[in-house]
């Protein structure tokens, strides 16, 4: 893997700030007054056993799950729902894609964009470039539907990275993916990094985390640093 780590100043005001997140679902504790910090310019892989609580956190900071106890900052900007995320500026690549099946790849790219309030003249230029950056150009007028596992889950990293948002949340971004894709993913969620963004990547893929600056683990909701 080729993919490089870069130093990330600590003077730098946080992009992502959780303090005390505590989520439960009835009996079972998800989050465990965790708190985590991330910076513009970082990438962090948050890694952990299957039900550890990676893909609540990244919910929470995506503002689907609202926690039982604790604060999300994005930017500064106090985040309590989805609508708070958004205009906060948090992009998500969920876990299992969801793309609208009935969509070609371009469309499902496209429409997120308009919806953002991205002018019509320039969203699909961004949407094209976005696809190309994934190596999806040739297969933008496919249905969903028509498409590989694989390239179902770059477009929705294609989706995500042409939002060009302050936090990009990716869950388990390269779990469908053969190496050499592998690799273009990871390049580009380090390139949204270098640009600025803070990129925040639950994994259990141990190449996806030795790409990240920082590693913090979950084990049954509880955070620490292996």
């Amino acid at each position: 893997m080729t993919v490089s780590a870069h130093a990330v100043s600590p003077d730098a005001a946080p992009a992502v700030a959780c303090t005390g997140l505590v989520v439960r679902f009835g009996a079972t504790t998800a989050l465990d007054a965790v708190d985590l910090v991330v910076h513009p310019g970082e990438l962090v892989a948050v890694t952990g056993h299957s039900g550890a609580g990676k893909s609540t956190l990244l919910s929470v900071v995506a503002g689907i799950v609202t926690p039982d106890a604790g604060d999300v900052l994005v930017g500064g900007r106090p985040v309590a729902g989805v609508a708070e995320a958004v205009e906060a500026g948090v992009a998500l690549i969920p876990q299992g894609n969801g793309l609208a099946a009935m969509l070609t790849a371009r469309e499902n790219v496209l429409v997120p964009l308009l919806a953002r309030g991205v002018a019509p003249e320039d969203a699909p230029a961004r949407a094209a470039a976005a696809l190309d950056s994934v190596g999806l150009g040739e297969v933008f007028s496919h249905l969903v539907e028509e498409l590989s596992g694989g390239q179902q889950q770059r477009v929705a990293v294609a989706r995500a990275l042409a939002l060009d948002c302050l936090v990009l949340l990716a869950d388990e971004p390269t779990s469908e993916l053969d190496h050499t894709n592998r690799e273009v993913v990871l390049r580009r969620l380090r390139a949204r990094a270098s640009q600025g963004a803070a990129v925040v990547m639950a994994t259990h893929d141990p190449e996806a985390a030795a790409a990240a600056d920082r590693v913090v683990h979950l084990d049954d909701g509880a955070l620490t640093t292996p």
